[in-house]
């Protein structure tokens, strides 16, 4: 049977709303799995279908996976530094459990689930993970990465059930249509102070959304069932990163270096403010994480997907591009 139909949860969000972009370049019709609360302005422009649901709501699944034969499971707490950890965990984790239940019931024919590189863990300094690697830091040093590291156990428990799902695990994404502000915040402020003027000494590895779908989608098309595959583009210093955002807005250069003995000085106040209910906007562990390099090798996902992402700039240069159009700059 031809793969026509696809359901993409989450897909009122940043990656969510590119993916249907990128179905419906493709020809494929769309399912778009949203709360009823959620706002559709990530999707504006962009042909599909609403199912009204949640991932933490079996039935309104159920029925959203009727004649559905590609299952593109988006959805998530990405927003860490915002969302309440219990609440994470349950989208997280049991919400993947329950669109892989459903999935297996509907007997669609494939499921790609979005993880993160967070759920590979903590890279050694200056050196980049691969597929092997496997969660390395305490649950609660990085919620968010070991919520996304269950999530795949629960995708191995269901290939074991015979359901087919991939997993790909993207960087750090930059790009259009993300109206929540849940990567380009660094953008927007860049554009706003005229710059970034502080740099910590760490680094990241980043990947432009558009090519994050279409590793989804090859994924989709040639991935092997219970496989991981790294979606990045670069591995960056946060010093050349910044360099690059102030070019694009046209700012100044990142003026001041922060050490990590500094960083690790303050990630302890940025816990308690937030413990105290000040709200900031970054957390303690994104403090003590900026001193370190997340780099990550996408070889396999070049190799066996065909996968070609952009330049980093070029990924820059499409986001802000976007906040100015939708009036966010």
């Amino acid at each position: 049977m031809p793969r026509t139909l696809a359901l993409v949860t989450g897909a009122s969000g940043f990656v969510g709303a590119n993916l249907v972009e990128a179905l419906n370049q493709r020809g494929w019709r769309v399912r778009a799995l949203h709360r009823r609360t959620s706002s559709l302005r990530a999707l504006e422009g962009l042909r599909f279908d609403s199912a009204i649901g949640d991932v933490l709501d079996r039935e309104s699944l159920r029925e959203a996976m009727r004649d559905v034969d590609v299952v593109f499971h988006v959805a998530a707490s990405a927003d860490y530094w915002r969302n309440n950890p219990d609440h994470m965990l349950r989208v997280n984790v049991e919400g993947t459990r329950n669109v892989l239940h459903a999935a297996l019931e509907a007997r669609v024919s494939r499921v790609v689930f979005t993880s993160s590189c967070a759920a590979l863990g903590k890279p050694p300094f200056g050196q980049a993970l691969d597929e092997h690697a496997r969660f390395n830091l305490p649950p609660r040093a990085f919620l968010y990465g070991y919520s996304k590291h269950l999530a795949e156990q629960v995708c191995q428990e269901y290939v074991a059930q015979g359901l087919s799902v991939v997993i790909v695990n993207p960087a750090v994404i930059f790009g259009p249509r993300d109206a929540n502000l849940i990567s380009g915040s660094l953008i927007v402020e860049a554009a706003r102070r005229r710059g970034i003027p502080i740099v910590p000494p760490g680094g990241v590895s980043v990947v432009d959304v558009a090519d994050v779908c279409a590793g989804m989608l090859a994924a989709a098309d040639r991935g092997r069932d219970g496989e991981r595959y790294i979606l990045t583009a670069e591995n960056v210093w946060y010093a050349d990163l910044f360099e690059v955002i102030a070019e694009v807005v046209g700012g100044s250069p990142p003026r001041w270096h922060v050490s990590g003995a500094m960083l690790r000085t303050i990630a302890p106040l940025v816990d308690v403010a937030r413990a105290l209910g000040i709200r900031l906007p970054l957390s303690g562990e994104q403090v003590r994480f900026a001193a370190e390099t997340f780099w990550f090798d996408n070889t396999k996902a070049r190799r066996e997907l065909r996968f070609d992402p952009r330049p980093v700039r070029e990924a820059i240069q499409r986001a802000y591009a976007w906040y100015q159009s939708a009036g966010m700059i």
